[in-house]
C-alpha cells in the first residue's frame, strides 16, 4: 500500500505597510489581527513598517501586540532594505496595502517620489501591475477626533492640500482607496473568499 503526502496548499502572500500616523492604528491593527486569524490557512500576512511607523506603534504600545500577533515583521532601514519593491516586482506578494497612511506618504505616492522603503515599494508595485491599496488618514477636508494612546481626544484640521493629493491618488492606476479599517475586511474576502 503506497501513502499519498497531501501537498500543502501555498499561501498567498500579502505586504502590509504601516506609516507614522496614529490616526486609526488602534482600529487597523484589531482588523488586521482578526483578518490574520481568520485566513491564516490561505494568506501569509507580512508586516513591513517605516522608520516612523515603528516609533508610532511603539508610542500606542501596539509594537509588541504586533509582533506577537504576526510572525514577519521588518522595520524600514532605507527605501531599499527590507527588499519589498524587488519582491513586489517579482510577483510574491498579491497585493501591497498600505494602512493607515499618512499625508506624507500620500503626498510622495501621488508625486512619484520614491524615497522611503513604502513611498518606493508602492511605485515600484504599480510598475509590476500589483495593485495598492491605501488608506489615507487625511481623506476629507474638516475636523477629525482621533484617540492617543492615552485615551484622550485629539481634534485635527484636515487640510485641503492634503485632500488634493488623496484625490490625485484617486486618478493613479492600480492605487485603490480605503477609507476605514472595516474596508480592509471586505477586500480580503473579494481575494480570498
Amino acid at each position: 500500500m503506497q501513502m499519498r503526502i497531501k501537498k500543502e496548499k501555498k499561501r498567498k502572500k500579502i505586504a502590509w505597510g504601516i506609516t507614522g500616523t496614529g490616526d486609526k492604528l488602534s482600529e487597523t491593527f484589531e482588523v488586521m489581527r482578526e483578518i490574520g486569524e481568520k485566513y491564516a490557512s490561505k494568506v501569509d500576512i507580512r508586516v513591513y513598517l517605516s522608520k516612523a511607523g515603528e516609533q508610532v506603534l511603539r508610542f500606542y504600545k501596539l509594537f509588541d501586540d504586533l509582533t506577537n500577533a504576526f510572525s514577519r515583521v521588518k522595520v524600514e532601514v532605507n527605501s531599499n532594505s527590507p527588499f519589498l519593491a524587488g519582491a513586489l516586482q517579482l510577483g510574491q506578494f498579491d497585493f501591497l496595502l498600505i494602512a493607515p497612511t499618512t499625508a506624507n506618504t500620500v503626498a510622495k505616492i501621488s508625486l512619484g517620489i520614491a524615497d522611503t522603503l513604502l513611498t518606493n515599494s508602492s511605485l515600484m508595485a504599480l510598475k509590476a501591475f500589483i495593485p495598492v491599496y491605501l488608506m489615507p488618514c487625511d481623506y476629507q477636508e474638516g475636523i477629525v477626533v482621533t484617540k492617543l494612546p492615552s485615551g484622550k481626544s485629539l481634534k485635527l484640521r484636515i487640510r485641503k492640500e492634503d485632500v488634493k493629493n488623496v484625490k490625485r491618488l484617486e486618478k493613479i492606476e492600480g492605487i485603490f482607496l480605503l477609507r476605514e479599517p472595516e474596508e480592509i475586511k471586505k477586500l480580503f474576502k473579494t481575494y480570498f473568499g
